[in-house]
């Protein structure tokens, strides 16, 4: 597909997002996520929420000119949808798209990978990204990039203001998760505000 039909392929993905409520990265966070994505340009990409394939195709059309993503995504129905996009953008060939559990399947992916991943983008569930960091580590090449996206959650994390009690739990858990990746030796982490928070961890 030529550039401007990938940009309005792009654009409609952007308006079925904000029409059924699917949560995608937002104008502020993709500027600073593609400005990661473009510094490192990736081969190998592990995506950890596929949703309706948004960002997968962001990763494809910013990363190295052979990327491959492998992205995970529990509901099958926008798995279907996010099929149907990337079949539209011509590049169903250059993504596998596993349905299930993440913490699951990321259980099972160290028997089955041909090559380590230089590259992870983790936006699923908030509460088990402490988890999904401690499982992708037999997956990760020794020069590698993961990018942890809404871990601010709307200002309540680093913030002084105290969050609703129906996210408490979630604001606990990503506090944990930025003090994981801040203490894990071997890496290094930045966090960037822009968006709702992306935490960029790179393995030194």
């Amino acid at each position: 597909m030529e550039q401007a039909g990938i940009e309005a392929l792009l654009r409609e993905m952007e308006s079925y997002a904000a029409a059924h409520h699917v949560p995608i990265i937002n104008e502020r966070g993709r500027r600073a996520f593609l400005a990661v994505v473009q510094q490192d340009r990736p081969r190998r990409i592990l995506e950890i929420g596929t949703a309706i394939g948004y960002s997968a195709l962001l990763l494809l059309l910013h990363g190295a000119a052979d990327a491959r993503v492998t992205t995970l995504e529990l509901s099958e129905e926008r798995a279907e949808l996010a099929r149907s996009f990337w079949a539209r953008a011509g590049v169903s060939d250059r993504i596998t798209l596993l349905t299930g559990d993440a913490g699951r399947i990321l259980t099972e992916l160290p028997g089955k990978l041909a090559e380590p991943y230089d590259f992870v983008f983790i936006d699923a569930a908030k509460g088990q990204y402490v988890d999904y960091f401690e499982k992708i580590q037999p997956l990760l090449a020794p020069h590698c990039t993961v990018l942890a996206d809404n871990v601010l959650f709307r200002g309540y994390v680093l913030g002084e203001e105290k969050a609703p009690r129906r996210y408490r739990t979630i604001v606990k858990r990503l506090r944990a998760y930025i003090e994981l990746v801040n203490q894990t030796p071997g890496f290094a982490t930045e966090i960037l505000e822009r968006g709702d928070g992306l935490a960029v961890t790179r393995r030194k």
